[in-house]
């Protein structure tokens, strides 16, 4: 694997210094990054625009190399207030969304082949500290912030996980506002939204800045009935920020958020009951639940304008709560003739307890007469989650965690992570860049507790795992800056994904776990060009590649005694291929035509996903009772749409802007069998292309004071993201129809 890394790092090396060495430049005796790309890509401020690349440089972290992306979510012109993200990531090229959950509490994001579900595959971030439940054990992002509080997206794509983390995907960064944008003392700002389903938005907060400090509050309430029958949901959302310039050298600051949601679960439905009305719902007694607090303090320490330090200290205390009905959805939930009530629901309970603390130095040194930067970082995290299974719940229809009796589960998992980082960026010419990085990841996991009770009631204790283990990851990224605000950009890395709280749990009688059971492993690798041309043209566009070996699955074994049992082990490896490319461009600020009666600028995202398995291991039990070997290689990954466009318009006269967009996804496969039919539970079938159209105004008609609106799904087109094999389905979960929102809004 390191040959691997150091041949194609040496690969990618030689081919942009050649290119670097064919161009003639004038090079200056000293460079920083600040001539690179303008400070306003930073935060956007001063533009309109919603999608910039990241600078070199941003705070202690370097993304130079790394292909990204910043989204803007004051400019984007789309409907924020339920977190619909086909609208507000639709210029960042290849994002795959499962749009299953209308009320945009549950984010499914993924790219590259990898999977949507909770963007475990992304390490998610809110103000630089983990958002997950547990970013190496159970790294599902339940929790994610209301965007009206946003101020820009921060996205690195693969080459992320040398500064924030191992993942696969990159990682994901929602920054909240901190007053520090607010010019005076106290601003007030308010934001009221209806729309379909009985959709009701109230956003209020409160912001200003002084002369040392600064500070920002919101409160966010949102609920709904929901498109589907038995969808209703409700969210709060309390957040505040403080922070305060010490002295020339030193700031501190502080946040907190308390979230809390519980959402109506309408549960899945066949094939053919999604043809007939996909609004229709079989569980009216499921409900999903969360209670999140979370908070941090920040430290930075600036003791001359070349050597800068930041700590940050952060926490997390949620808990997530489900109960329903989860038979098949062939399955129906009635009532018993013997009772006269219906059957016990199933109750599971988790409990997340995490602190963790990142301390990052970042440093502008010379070599000769030429500037170069190095970043350090270590890392501390140590997470508990304690889960509650398959519990008996009440027969009634409200939410409750109401347990008849002990929980069958009742277990405790530990994650300690300790990680040391550095990367550097070497200038090596006014135009040609390089960026070596280094991780080291140290990571313990335990697991000990009750997985079931036995017949006798006796417990099936679970086997008291410990297991510690240390990475070394390595990367290569570089720089050739055609122009002013062009550049040539390349980059491998390498990722790992740390075995899963899933992986390491089984039932005692019938599932056995391989003792030397590794981390999935791979890299990913970019190689693009990306820039921009004055005001009117925005484009990054690249080839990717990305290997994902020892994959974990579950294969049949056999006994001595001819009784077979689950075998979970590394069972294969993947690898996924393709371009991501954006480009937007307004032909009025170019000088094409006149703009007595407005302008208007056209946009369009698209990627192109080969994502196959090289080897895929699959061991079955046959009808004679023998072992059935075969082998998914050449098969397509599942969830990894081949094709997927946004593309779209937006119409700008004085204060009015109208955007129009298309998003087109095509078909994917819900299994690694590829299975094509579905069955009769609907966990397993094609998933169709879709095609999807949205229309957005925004119209501030004084300073103060905005008028937004839209209409979702404009054509009402029936489609579907995602079959659920388990919660929140089982079963094929619909996407929802037509609707729109209205919004007023005032900034005083």
């Amino acid at each position: 694997m390191k040959r691997t890394l150091y041949t194609l790092s040496a690969l990618v090396i030689s081919l942009i210094n050649s290119y670097a060495q064919d161009t003639i430049i004038t090079q200056k005796d000293t460079l920083t990054a600040k001539e690179y790309l303008p400070d306003v890509t930073v935060v956007g401020r001063n533009s309109r625009n919603d999608i910039h690349q990241l600078p070199e440089i941003v705070g202690t972290h370097i993304f130079a190399g790394k292909k990204n992306s910043l989204v803007v979510i004051e400019n984007v012109n789309g409907n924020v207030v339920t977190n619909t993200m086909r609208q507000v990531l639709a210029k960042v090229p290849g994002i795959h969304i499962w749009e299953s959950d209308g009320s945009g509490i549950q984010i499914g994001i993924a790219t590259r082949g990898l999977s949507p579900n909770r963007s475990w595959d992304f390490n998610v971030r809110q103000n630089g500290y983990d958002i997950s439940a547990d970013p190496y054990g159970y790294p599902e992002a339940y929790y994610h912030p209301p965007l009206q509080a946003v101020q820009r997206v921060q996205i690195v794509k693969g080459a992320g996980s040398l500064q924030f983390g191992p993942q696969f995907g990159g990682m994901v960064n929602y920054v909240i506002r901190n007053g520090s944008e607010i010019n005076k003392r106290f601003a007030f700002e308010s934001q009221q939204t209806a729309g379909s389903f009985g959709l009701i938005n109230s956003y209020n907060a409160i912001g200003g800045k002084g002369k040392k400090d600064h500070y920002y509050a919101f409160f966010d309430h949102r609920n709904a009935d929901g498109w589907r029958q038995n969808s209703q949901y409700k969210t709060n959302t309390a957040y505040a920020t403080y922070s305060y310039q010490l002295t020339d050298k030193f700031k501190v600051g502080a946040d907190v958020l308390h979230y809390n949601m519980l959402s109506q679960q309408p549960g899945g439905l066949t094939d053919d009951q999604f043809a007939a009305d996909a609004k229709q719902s079989f569980r009216s007694r499921n409900w999903f639940n969360m209670d999140w607090t979370m908070a941090s303090a920040n430290l930075d320490y600036k003791m001359n304008p070349d050597n800068i330090f930041n700590l940050k200290i952060f926490g997390l205390k949620g808990d997530r709560n489900s109960i329903g009905y989860l038979g098949n959805i062939s399955q129906k939930d009635t009532i018993n003739a013997a009772t006269l009530q219906y059957n016990n629901r199933t109750v599971d309970v988790d409990r997340y307890r995490n602190l963790g603390a990142e301390l990052r130095y970042l440093s502008n040194y010379k070599i000769g007469k030429t500037s170069n930067t190095l970043t350090l970082a270590g890392r501390y995290f140590h997470g508990n989650t304690y889960r509650y299974k398959n519990g008996k719940g009440s027969t009634g229809s409200d939410f409750s965690t109401e347990v008849l009796s002990p929980f069958p589960q009742d277990s405790k998992f530990t994650t300690t992570n300790f990680a040391l980082s550095a990367e550097n960026i070497f200038r090596l010419t006014k135009r040609f860049i390089i960026i070596p990085g280094i991780r080291y990841e140290n990571i313990a996991g335990d697991v000990s507790g009750r997985l079931s009770f036995a017949a006798n009631g006796t417990e099936n204790k679970m086997e008291t795992r410990n297991k510690t283990r240390d990475f070394i990851l390595l990367a290569m990224a570089a720089e050739y800056h055609v122009g002013d605000a062009s550049e040539i950009y390349a980059n491998i890395t390498q990722s790992y994904r740390p075995i899963q709280f899933a992986d390491i749990t089984a039932a005692p009688t019938t599932d056995v776990i391989d003792p030397n059971l590794s981390d999935a492993n791979g890299y990913s690798a970019d190689l693009g060009f990306r820039g921009k041309l004055k005001n009117y043209l925005f484009f990054d566009a690249g080839l990717f590649y990305l290997s994902y070996n020892n994959r974990i699955g579950t294969i049949t074994q056999m006994r001595a005694d001819n009784s077979t049992y689950n075998f979970k082990t590394n069972v294969g490896a993947s690898h996924s291929k393709g371009f991501e490319g954006v480009v937007e461009f307004n032909p009025f600020l170019a000088g094409w035509f006149g703009r007595k009666l407005g302008e208007a600028s056209v946009f369009a995202s698209y990627s192109y996903t080969h994502a196959r398995y090289n080897n895929f291991k699959v061991i079955t039990k046959g009808a004679n009772n023998n072992l059935v070997e075969t082998n998914l290689k050449n098969k397509t990954v599942e969830n990894a749409p081949e094709h997927i466009l946004r593309t779209g318009i937006n119409y700008y006269l004085k204060a009015f802007t109208l955007t129009a967009q298309l998003s087109r996804v095509s078909k994917a496969f819900s299994d690694a069998n590829n299975t094509t039919t579905p069955n009769a539970a609907a966990t397993t079938g094609i998933i169709p292309a879709y095609t999807v159209g949205d229309v957005s105004f925004n119209w501030k008609f004084t300073e103060s004071f905005h008028l937004k609106g839209g209409i979702n799904n404009v054509a009402n087109a029936r489609y579907f993201t995602r079959r659920a094999g388990g919660y929140p389905g089982p079963g094929l979960m619909p996407s929802d129809a037509r609707n729109f929102f209205l919004s007023v809004g005032a900034k005083l």
